[in-house]
């Protein structure tokens, strides 16, 4: 890290500091206890990552969907971040321009509209261009030396956030910051180099094709700075008119968009974790335009299921249901109160399931189950963090536009077409061929336990234990064994009887 950084984030620390020495002299002349106090601190937090720019600003977002971490005042604050800034001159990108494209970059284009950024982030600056063969079209041009400067802004965060761990080991047990901060990385390495933003919508438009009102900008070129593709028509969602749309048209975007993010979370496992208002761009008679593919996470198989399985008990109003896929969604601490985390999932169930945008808050909610689940120390999957901005900022772009579509009632419709898409890849024969492998494995393990077992028999050792069966344990054992010889029985007759 440069010394000129660490004079920055030392004076930021310091002025927070400051600005709290001198609430607590206030507090204390005039013995004002009132919630203003707490206010006042959360704004000036607030403020603060705003200075220190991109990094804070991302893992500021991340902290707004974690009551379990901060308090309410902060929460309310932190959702008001956002990741735009005074605009800079043009000349400043011109270095990164010619660095990238070649000095003679300017004859890729008719026209280039310098005056009036399309957009201005504390990363990049975007321009609308319009192409020689007269296409409009965008450039998103990265500032110079960004990508050191949040690099060296990552490393400083992992360390102090490791120091603050071991301070404070009960609440590591439940929160697992370091993890959540990994992702935080992994969703911002595409900010950091656009050739990575190019392949993640390249994935993404494989995806979206299959979606009637839905659509991915065209990448023209990309380099790790610069990125040229084809522009979005319209406005954000946020600035739409929806008396302007069909009716079939402002449905048809909302479920669109919301049975794409479905099939991102639990089919693909790879998905849109920005999709604020201002990614979403609308237009009657044209598709949505999903823009901006820097921030994007991705989930493993066991951490979908659970989601998915989630999911599914709240839109069957099944409390007890949702606290059991929550818990094996993240972690039963050895002091968790598993019975008062149910009691809790019972009585928020009913509020959510049938509610529709108008009625419901996702934010909302999520901040009740995190709040129940910290406080029945459940600890909380990292991943959490990403996906709660996804869903938000989702179901927040879509009430926009349309705010009579639920949730749930919207999952419910798209259940089928999901489950037929995990069939085909539970049985594809890459996942036959594991589940025959698995089986190998096990049945040479009972084996030697068998063999161990006889052993103590005979030399009169032998003890026997009865108890509950642990997760994982023998009828577990026997239901893999008889699926994964159905399985090999499909993967042999493919092979064998081939069509």
């Amino acid at each position: 890290m440069s010394r000129s950084r660490l004079r920055v984030l030392t004076g930021a620390v310091s002025h927070l500091l400051a600005a709290e020495a001198r609430r607590a002299v206030s507090q204390r002349d005039s013995g004002d206890e009132s919630s203003t106090l707490g206010q006042q601190r959360a704004r000036e937090f607030r403020r603060t990552l705003e200075r220190l720019g991109p990094f804070y600003i991302k893992v500021g977002q991340m902290l707004s969907t974690r009551p379990d971490v901060v308090s309410q005042d902060m929460i309310d604050e932190l959702r008001k971040l956002h990741d735009r800034v005074s605009v800079a001159p043009f000349a400043l990108f011109e270095p990164v321009l010619e660095a990238e494209l070649g000095p003679r970059w300017e004859r890729r284009f008719a026209d280039v509209d310098i005056e009036r950024p399309l957009g201005a982030a504390s990363l990049a600056q975007v321009y609308a261009v319009t192409l020689a063969d007269g296409r409009p079209a965008v450039i998103k041009v990265q500032r110079p030396d960004i990508g050191t400067l949040v690099r060296s802004d990552m490393a400083l965060l992992r360390r102090l956030v490791k120091l603050a761990g071991n301070r404070s080991p009960r609440f590591t047990a439940v929160v697992d910051l370091p993890a959540m901060l990994d992702i935080v990385f992994d969703a911002m390495r595409a900010e950091l180099d656009f050739t990575v933003e190019a392949q993640n919508m390249a994935t993404a438009r494989a995806v979206t094709s299959e979606f009637k009102y839905l659509h991915i900008p065209d990448v023209l070129q990309a380099t790790p700075r610069v990125m040229i593709q084809s522009r979005a028509p319209g406005c954000s969602i946020r600035d739409a008119d929806p008396a302007t749309f069909t009716d079939d048209e402002r449905v048809g975007i909302g479920r669109d968009l919301f049975a794409y993010a479905y099939r991102s979370y639990f089919v693909e496992k790879f998905f849109h974790a920005d999709l604020h208002p201002g990614n979403i761009f609308v237009h009657p008679g044209e598709k949505a335009s999903l823009i901006d593919w820097g921030m994007v996470g991705r989930i493993d198989r066991r951490t979908s299921m659970a989601l998915m399985l989630m999911l599914m008990n709240l839109a069957m109003n099944d409390g007890t249901g949702i606290a059991r896929a929550w818990i094996e969604f993240g972690h039963a601490t050895a002091w968790a109160d598993i019975p008062s985390f149910i009691n809790d999932m019972q009585a928020l169930a009913p509020k959510v399931t049938h509610a529709s945008l108008a009625e419901l808050d996702f934010g909302v909610t999520l901040t009740n189950l995190l709040k129940c689940s910290t406080k029945r120390g459940i600890r909380t999957n990292p991943t959490v963090a990403l996906l709660g901005k996804s869903v938000a900022n989702l179901e927040g772009s879509i009430r926009h536009l349309t705010p009579e579509l639920g949730i749930t009632e919207t999952f419910k419709d798209e259940v089928a077409g999901l489950m037929a898409k995990l069939a085909c890849e539970f049985t594809s024969e890459q996942q036959l061929a594991r589940v025959a492998l698995d089986t190998a494995f096990l049945g040479d393990s009972l084996v030697e336990q068998s063999r161990t077992v006889l052993k103590d028999a005979a030399n009169r050792q032998l003890t026997v234990q009865i108890g509950r069966p642990a997760a994982g344990g023998k009828g577990r054992a026997l239901h893999i064994s008889a699926l994964a010889l159905a399985a090999f029985a499909v993967w042999r007759s493919r092979h064998h009887n081939p069509p």
